[in-house]
């Protein structure tokens, strides 16, 4: 499979990243890419963008270096009811709306809370993609966040960051399988999420792959290697989101 894109990454404005919005395209750039999302952590995580920074967003090129940019946000699942900690007015600002449970801005509940806020912000017709649900963060059951990403067509994303020992994310292997066998199972397709926070980890799925090897997991559900396709689903949900 030949990625293409990588729509899960941060720089220096969300507050513990390390690279420029211009670094990221040109490295972005450099690996080959043709599209570049630039999810800014939400108001939520400490020391990140005040929500002034989305409402500016206008001013950025959404083409640098030959790399076409998307520029949004990760959001923070605040309840067990999916909420975000960005208002309607903000979320339609921004190309690209990613959402997920942080520890800093949720306290988890019992499975079913739990499970219920992911299921909440997949319903939400605003949202792209939930950020890392098999991180371990808040004990969840996948099979019907599974069906509701079908139902609902918000991609679950397989995020690589989330993989790596030195994160301590002792569930994350076996939570990220159990997500692939099911979305295997109901032919649901997946977004792989290299969480950057530096220029050079952009496209990094290093220990992603070993899962899909794993599992045998179908290429044609990886939704990395069609920047049209990707695209398409983006405005695809957003006319979904429109008033009637």
């Amino acid at each position: 499979m030949k990625t293409l894109l990588d729509v899960h990454t941060h720089t220096i404005a969300s507050g513990h990243a390390f690279s420029t919005l211009q670094e990221m395209a040109a490295m972005a750039a450099e690996k080959g890419l043709q599209l570049l999302g630039i999810t800014e952590h939400a108001p939520g995580i400490p020391g990140t963008c005040a929500t002034i920074y989305f409402r500016n967003l206008h001013v950025v090129p959404r083409q640098m270096y030959g790399v076409e940019l998307l520029l949004g946000a990760e959001l923070n699942i605040t309840d067990y009811k999916g909420s975000v900690d960005l208002s309607k007015k903000y979320l339609d600002m921004l190309d690209i709306k990613i959402a997920g449970i942080h520890s800093l801005c949720y306290k988890p509940g019992t499975v079913e809370e739990n499970t219920s806020a992911i299921i909440g912000a997949i319903r939400n017709p605003r949202i792209h993609i939930i950020s890392h649900p098999g991180d371990g963060t808040a004990q969840v059951d996948f099979e019907p966040i599974v069906l509701a990403s079908k139902e609902h067509r918000t991609l679950l994303e397989i995020n690589n960051s989330s993989l790596k020992p030195i994160r301590g994310k002792i569930h994350a292997r076996e939570n990220n399988l159990a997500i692939l066998r099911l979305c295997k199972k109901y032919e649901v397709p997946v977004i792989l999420g290299s969480d950057a926070h530096i220029s050079f980890d952009i496209a990094r799925y290093d220990y992603i792959y070993e899962l899909l090897r794993e599992t045998e997991f179908p290429e044609e559900l990886i939704w990395n290697d069609n920047v049209e396709r990707f695209k398409r689903f983006i405005q695809s949900k957003n006319e979904s989101a429109m008033p009637r």
